[in-house]
C-alpha cells in the first residue's frame, strides 16, 4: 500500500541523562501531564482571586486549599493512571510480575486511569476538609486542560 501521508519519526523522549548508571528521560507523555497540571493550577488559583465570580462574593476555597488539592490531584493523576493501565490493559501480566506495578518510569499510564483517580483524589479532599464537593468540582473544571 502507498503511504499518502507520512509521519515524522519523533523519539517518545524529549531528552535523557545518566545518572550514576540509571537514565532519566523526559518525555513528551509527561510533558504534557505536567504543562496541562501547571496551567490548570494558575487558571484555578486566577479564578479564585476573583471574587466577582462566586455566589455571595466568596470562593470555593482559600489559595492554600487549591494548592493543597493540587498534591492530591497529581497524587490522583499518577496512582489512578499506572492503576488504570495495569486493571485495564495488562492484569494478567501484572498479576504473574506484581513488583513491576511500581515501575511508572517504564511507561504505562491510562487517561481514564487518570481522570478516575483525579475524581477519587477530589472526594477524599474536599470530605476531609469538610468543602462542598459539587462546587469544588465546578471550580476544578476550570483548570482542565480543552
Amino acid at each position: 500500500m502507498i503511504a499518502i501521508l507520512t509521519f515524522p519519526d519523533l523519539s517518545p523522549e524529549i531528552f535523557s541523562i545518566d545518572l550514576f548508571g540509571m537514565t532519566l528521560a523526559l518525555r513528551w507523555y509527561a510533558l504534557a501531564y505536567i504543562v496541562g497540571i501547571l496551567i490548570g493550577w494558575r487558571i484555578v488559583v486566577r479564578a479564585i482571586g476573583r471574587p466577582d465570580l462566586w455566589r455571595n462574593d466568596t470562593p470555593v476555597m482559600t489559595r492554600q486549599q487549591v494548592e493543597d488539592l493540587l498534591f492530591w490531584v497529581i497524587l490522583g493523576v499518577i496512582l489512578g493512571g499506572r492503576l488504570g493501565y495495569v486493571l485495564f490493559y495488562q492484569p494478567a501480566y501484572y498479576l504473574q510480575n506484581p513488583g513491576e506495578i511500581l515501575r511508572v518510569w517504564e511507561g504505562g499510564m491510562s487517561f481514564h486511569g487518570g481522570a478516575i483517580g483525579v475524581i477519587l483524589a477530589g472526594l477524599i479532599f474536599t470530605l476531609r476538609k469538610r468543602i462542598n464537593t459539587i462546587s469544588t468540582g465546578d471550580m476544578v473544571c476550570l483548570g482542565l486542560a480543552p
